[in-house]
C-alpha cells in the first residue's frame, strides 16, 4: 500500500510546513515521498524571513528524473512562487505526468502572513495548474482570491468550490479552518456531489503547516488507491491528532507532531 507521492514545493527551514511537513506526512501514512523543491525559505514559528528562489531548469530536472527512474502514483504540488515556475511545473506535468492525478495546494500566503505568490503569478495559477489539479485544496482566503466569491461560510464555501470546478478543477477541497465558528468545517466538491466534514475546533496556536500537510497526506491516500472522499478523511483524521500532539515548539504559530502515533487503516484511531 506504500504509493509514491512527488511533491514539488517549497522548503521550510523551521520544518513545520512546507516539502519538510509534506515528507513527514506522507512518510507518516505509509507513502514514500520524493521530492522537486521550488524553493528555500529562511523561516520558524515567526515568519518568514528570506525566499531564495530555485532555477527553474533546475526544478524541471529534479521532476523529470524522479518520473522518469522511480515512477509516481501521485503528484503534490505546494510553493510556486511565480510565474516562470508555474508555467514550468505545469509544462513538465503535461509532458511527462499527463495521466498521474495531481493534489494541489495553491500557497499564497504562509501562515504569519507572508505572501508566497508573486502578484503576477495569480493567472498563470488560474490557467495553468488549476485546471491540471484532481484535487485543488484551497483554504478560505484562497479560495475567495481564486474564484472572487467571498468565502466567510459554508455557503461561500460550497459557491467557491463549484466555482473552482468551473475552472477546471477536477475536484476542490475548500478548508473552513479560517471560518468563524466552534466547528472546522471542510467541503469536498466533486463533479458527482458534495461531502461536507465537520469537527470541534482545536484552540492551538501550534497550527503551522496544516494546510501543506493535509494535501500530502491526502496525496499520499490517492497514491495508495483510496478514493478521493476516503484519503481525505484519513488526511483529516491525521492532522487533527498532529495538531493535538503537537510539541509546542517556538514562540509563533508552532509545528504539528508530524510523528504522532497514527493507524492508517484506522480512521478512528
Amino acid at each position: 500500500m506504500q504509493g509514491r507521492v512527488l511533491i514539488v514545493a517549497g522548503s521550510d527551514s523551521g520544518g513545520g510546513a512546507g516539502i519538510q511537513a509534506d515528507i513527514k506526512a506522507v512518510t507518516a501514512l505509509g507513502g514514500f515521498a520524493m521530492t522537486a523543491i521550488t524553493a528555500l525559505t529562511a523561516q520558524n514559528t515567526q515568519g518568514v524571513h528570506g525566499i531564495f528562489g530555485v532555477d527553474t531548469e533546475f526544478v524541471e530536472q529534479q521532476m523529470r528524473v524522479v518520473l522518469d527512474d522511480l515512477g509516481v502514483d501521485c503528484l503534490k504540488t505546494g510553493m510556486l512562487h511565480n510565474v516562470e515556475m508555474i508555467e514550468t511545473v505545469a509544462g513538465v506535468l503535461t509532458d511527462a505526468a499527463a495521466d498521474i492525478p495531481l493534489v494541489a495546494d495553491p500557497v499564497m500566503v504562509a501562515k504569519g502572513g507572508a505572501r508566497l505568490l508573486d502578484d503576477g503569478a495569480h493567472a498563470a495559477l488560474v490557467s495553468l495548474l488549476v485546471p491540471r489539479a484532481n484535487l485543488l485544496t484551497p483554504n478560505a482566503p484562497e479560495a475567495a482570491a481564486l474564484t472572487g466569491i467571498e468565502v466567510a461560510d459554508e455557503d461561500g464555501q460550497m459557491r467557491a468550490g463549484e466555482a473552482l470546478l468551473e475552472l477546471g478543477a477536477g475536484a476542490a477541497l475548500v478548508k473552513g479552518g479560517h471560518v468563524a465558528g466552534d466547528q472546522v468545517v471542510d467541503f469536498l466538491v466533486t463533479p458527482s456531489g458534495t461531502t461536507r466534514f465537520s469537527d470541534p475546533r482545536i484552540d492551538s496556536r501550534h497550527t503551522h503547516g496544516t494546510g501543506c500537510t493535509l494535501a500530502s497526506a491526502t496525496a499520499a491516500g490517492v497514491a495508495q488507491g483510496l478514493s478521493l472522499p476516503d484519503a481525505v478523511a484519513r488526511a483529516r483524521v491525521y492532522v487533527r491528532r498532529a495538531i493535538e500532539a503537537a510539541p509546542g515548539y517556538g514562540q509563533g504559530h508552532g509545528p504539528l507532531d508530524h510523528g504522532v502515533t497514527f493507524d492508517p487503516d484506522r480512521l478512528d484511531s
